[in-house]
């Protein structure tokens, strides 16, 4: 391997393993009550991130080994089941707008028992923390995933003048650096450069921990936890559609 290679293997791995430790010390445990609570009560997980965070939501929402009452919530809803023209996905600064949200909270449809999921590395964009204050107006825990470092040393977009942070019930810490980067470029031209972006590997590992405390917390109540099967085995479709008729329209999958 390179120098460079070994270096963001390193960059990424000391913080996986942090993310680990924290997890074995029971650091994630307030965020897996909160989604486990929701599940007993019938709740379903709402996960929401904009951006490169969208794969985080995607990450909690809808995948084999992954929770089954979970949503995927994103910006494109607004066109796919609302009244937003396709053009609007055009504008690269429309996660930064808190008024996206006014239509994309009606087609959520959150219940009372739900809880929302919600990373974004920055945590600052208008959308996001939109979305989170509506759902703690409407009385659902907020768990946050985000970049403490970073999100600290940038202005807030909301009008609210709050941060994702600010306004989340449990804020779990990415642990990416301000700018996200881990790794300089060397040379005249290239110098300054930052490239080796580290917060969707370790957003993603904090879903898989969440998922895994999840189940385990069921579990430990006598329940098997509704979790996703590979459509791509035998069975899988059948096991995963009859446990997606108990949540009715409430969960959304599609393309």
């Amino acid at each position: 391997m390179s120098d460079t290679t070994t270096q963001f293997l390193r960059e990424t791995t000391t913080r996986l393993e942090q993310l680990s430790r924290l997890a074995e010390e029971g650091g994630l445990d307030e965020a897996i009550d909160l989604i486990a609570s929701s599940l007993r009560a019938g709740g379903i997980v709402q996960a929401f991130g904009t951006g490169h965070s969208q794969a985080f939501a995607m990450e909690i929402a809808g995948r084999a080994g992954g929770l089954i009452p979970t949503n995927n919530i994103a910006l494109r809803d607004v066109t796919l089941f609302g009244s937003q023209d396709v053009s609007i996905l055009s504008d690269p600064k429309l996660e930064r707008d808190p008024a996206i949200v006014d239509e994309l909270w009606d087609i959520t449809a959150a219940g009372p028992d739900d809880v929302f999921v919600i990373a974004s590395n920055s945590g600052v964009n208008g959308s996001i923390v939109g979305m989170a204050l509506r759902a703690k107006e409407n009385g659902n825990p907020v768990v946050a995933v985000t970049s403490i470092d970073h999100t600290s040393r940038v202005t807030p977009k909301h009008p609210s003048g709050k941060r994702l942070s600010e306004v989340a019930d449990v804020v779990i810490d990415n642990l990416a650096p301000y700018g996200d980067t881990t790794l300089t470029l060397d040379g005249d031209e290239a110098a300054g450069i930052g490239v080796g972006a580290v917060s969707s590997l370790t957003a993603a590992f904090v879903a898989q921990l969440l998922t895994i405390g999840v189940a385990e917390r069921l579990a430990a109540d006598g329940t098997v936890a509704p979790i996703y099967l590979s459509a791509n085995i035998p069975g899988g479709d059948d096991h995963n559609h009859r446990l997606e008729d108990q949540y009715g329209g409430r969960i959304r999958r599609h393309a």
